[in-house]
């Protein structure tokens, strides 16, 4: 687990980043549609579908030879039934025999008519209702629709579905914006289905279309290009995809959690998985997907992929404090904090090269008599003379210094002095650690000094010459 203060650090930087990734993270429109497929809602009653199916076909031929007259029969029967609204999903372009009637038929109001993208009022100068059906395919599936689309001159025109949720009394906010089209339950009596030609002839039961929204289109599995990939295994037919987004329309929306809300939900976990630490934060991120379902079941869109790489986000944070702190290890002391002699041997080599232009100095302290404050007093004591010792060198360094701890009672401080002459620099050194004792034990320290010249070849021979200049010093403070 990281230290308090490193906590602190962490957590908040965590949070902030892990706005950042839920700012440039993209919707999480999987996540969505895995939670659609799982929790599929059935669709609005007021929905059914009139099909043509392949018994349709085989009683009226192909539907390029179709009279269009039958169109304007199966309208009526359905305004006799007592149908709310009427569409259909299918594009009449050029003229063809019949088209006197169904235009005098769809004129009298209560009808949607399919158009295209490209011709957002219909091919046809007909007195109707126009519809864009246009299907969003995305990751190799329909998931998700629009209330409306916009025309070269920056035209909103409505879609298809929206205008039929319009006739059904239901009016949303026209917009690009794409919307989850909500999966409808994979038993076949979920969206009531009629065959189109029952319609024709009227063999249909009047109360079941009485009060509903009806779209007409192809559901025939012997006609090419009439089905969509689905968010499920098998293709599914346009209209009954388009019937899908009335639905979605009619019924309660799914809503967006507002960001500020989502944010603050992403950096709560972030800085809980630091706070926390150690494994924590997977439990967080399963905490962030989990979110995800209740919402969702609430019609709330949450983006549970984003709260879920926060937490995770935040155990990075934890990990790759971890690895500093055991790096810093590998070459720090950590009775007196310095760096050890792992940390000496990589500063000297990496500072080796420039000794031409910056000498390197070395001054070796050695705190004589330290054996008796551990052989007196116990390790406790001569641990505490260390710390002292470490605390004085650390304070008295300049920002050309770097001191380590070199041995169980010697010290190392590096260097690249102004001058070539590293005398007043120990004798500096030696006066400030004049006088440390403790207890009746007062300690004699020796400095030995050494700067590199052009003939040293390595930092061994620096250290070498600054360890024979220690021990002269050591053996004068002892005669």
């Amino acid at each position: 687990m990281p230290r308090p203060e490193r906590r602190a650090v962490l957590a908040p930087l965590a949070a902030l980043l892990a706005v950042g990734l839920l700012m440039g993270l993209p919707e999480n429109v999987r996540l969505w549609s895995v939670l659609d497929r799982t929790f599929t809602r059935p669709p609005d009653p007021r929905v059914v579908v009139v099909g043509i199916d392949d018994a349709s076909l085989r009683d009226y031929g192909r539907l390029s030879d179709w009279n269009r007259d039958l169109y304007a029969r199966a309208l009526g029967t359905l305004r006799q039934a007592g149908a709310k609204a009427v569409g259909f999903d299918i594009l009449f372009g050029a003229p063809e025999a019949g088209d006197a009637s169904l235009s005098a038929a769809v004129g009298q109001g209560g009808v949607v008519l399919a158009s295209s993208p490209q011709l957002p009022q219909g091919a046809r100068a007909w007195k109707a209702l126009y519809g864009v059906a246009s299907l969003n395919i995305e990751g190799g599936a329909v998931s998700r629709f629009q209330t409306a689309y916009q025309s070269t001159d920056g035209q909103l025109w409505p879609s298809f579905s929206a205008q039929l949720a319009r006739l059904a009394g239901t009016s949303r906010t026209l917009d690009t914006s794409k919307q989850l089209l909500r999966s409808l339950p994979a038993n076949p009596g979920a969206l009531p289905v009629y065959s189109f030609r029952d319609v024709v002839n009227g063999n249909v039961a009047f109360s079941e279309l009485q009060g509903k929204v009806v779209l007409i289109g192809l559901t025939a599995s012997s006609v090419p290009g009439t089905t969509f990939p689905d968010s499920r295994l098998d293709p599914v037919p346009g209209v009954i995809l388009q019937a899908g987004a009335v639905s979605s329309l009619l019924g309660e929306p799914l809503r967006s959690v507002p960001f500020w809300l989502s944010a603050l939900i992403c950096a709560v976990l972030a800085a809980s998985a630091v706070w926390l630490g150690d494994i924590w934060g997977f439990g967080l991120a399963l905490v962030g997907v989990g979110l995800s379902v209740p919402l969702f079941l609430a019609n709330w869109l949450f983006p549970g992929t984003a709260a879920s790489l926060s937490a995770i986000l935040g155990t990075a944070f934890v990990a790759g404090g971890r690895f500093w702190t055991l790096r810093r290890f590998k070459t720090l002391d950590p009775l007196t904090g310095l760096g050890n002699r792992l940390a000496f041997t990589r500063a000297a080599e990496n500072r080796w090269n420039q000794r031409a232009a910056r000498p390197l100095g070395l001054l070796l302290i050695d705190l004589g008599g330290f054996r008796r404050v551990n052989e007196m007093y116990g390790r406790a004591a001569g641990d505490e003379v260390l710390r002292r010792v470490a605390e004085v060198l650390r304070q008295g360094r300049t920002r050309r210094d770097v001191v380590f701890r070199w041995g169980a009672s010697e010290f190392a401080v590096l260097t690249e002095p102004a001058s070539l002459d590293l005398t007043p620099l120990a004798r500096q050194l030696q006066s400030a650690l004049a006088g440390t004792s403790y207890k009746d034990i007062a300690l004699r320290i020796s400095v030995g000094q050494a700067i590199s010249t052009p003939q040293m070849s390595q930092p061994s021979e620096l250290i070498e010459q600054a360890s024979q200049n220690r021990y002269r010093m050591k053996y004068q403070l002892e005669e």
